[in-house]
């Protein structure tokens, strides 16, 4: 076997392989970009699908406040109350 016959019995499968490799990976990249795409294309006019949904978090958003608001109120009152017992037990004691 010359030198020559054993470059082209090595080199040859190398070469092949790594064009089969690079192939391979051209495919791949192509695939994923279409499905890119596709799920670009598809999910783009999604914002209008959520509008309702984001409408009735901003209601139940507003709901909270107004419990909060609420709360705050019961304890100021609480607070007022609880401050004239205090004061009426101080003062009954002097």
């Amino acid at each position: 076997m010359t030198n020559v016959q054993l470059y082209l019995a090595i080199g040859l499968p190398i070469v092949v392989n790594a064009a089969m490799f690079g192939l391979l990976v051209m495919y791949l990249n192509a695939r994923l970009d279409s499905f890119e795409r596709r799920f670009d294309a598809r999910f783009d006019g999604s914002d209008g699908r959520f509008d309702g949904i984001d409408r009735r978090f901003d209601g139940i958003n507003q709901r909270f406040d107004d419990m909060r608001d609420i709360w705050r109120a019961d304890l100021h009152r609480f607070e007022e109350v609880l401050d004239a017992r205090l004061t009426h037990i101080e003062d009954a004691r002097r």
